[in-house]
């Protein structure tokens, strides 16, 4: 055998061992991540809260308890994560929020949340309608949506 060969058999071993490593640590990630939520379906708690604020910040620069940073990794310290300050009751908060809900959660309104210890999971408005304010779209999304329609081709959401 030339060693051409040889060289590509053991990067298709290599390959072969990588892609199956790969799919057993997706699925305990998979059985983690279900724990995970079992845990905090099971702590949810329904709030009226007025949120103050709400923006993406890094986790040391967020105000939450030192309790909370001191549990995290140390390269998920340096990300940012959506915070939202909220007044519930007398008290004034900084809580994580679910990035999904993130964008429809309105400013300066009070709203019915659900909350699983310092995690928003979901929210309903508690007053009237909620008007959520339109996402600024980045350059490149504008850019993108325009060579679509110039195209001819359904833009990509």
């Amino acid at each position: 055998m030339s060693t051409g060969w040889i060289v590509t058999i053991v990067i298709l071993v290599v390959l072969v061992a990588l892609i199956i490593g790969l799919y057993f640590l997706g699925k305990r990630a998979e059985k983690r991540q279900a724990e995970q939520k079992e845990q905090m379906e099971a702590v949810k708690q329904t709030v009226s809260m007025l949120v103050i604020d709400k923006k993406k910040m890094k986790i040391k620069d967020a105000g939450l308890p030192s309790v909370v940073l001191e549990n995290t990794p140390k390269l998920m310290r340096g990300s940012k994560l959506p915070i939202v300050k909220a007044k519930i009751g007398p008290q004034v908060m900084s809580l994580v929020c679910d990035a999904a809900i993130f964008d429809q959660l309105p400013v300066k309104k009070e709203v019915k949340a659900t909350v699983s210890g310092i995690y928003i999971t979901g929210f309903k408005g508690l007053h009237g309608k909620i008007e959520t304010t339109p996402v600024k779209k980045s350059r490149f999304k504008k850019m993108v949506e325009n060579l679509q329609e110039k195209a001819g081709a359904k833009p990509v959401k």
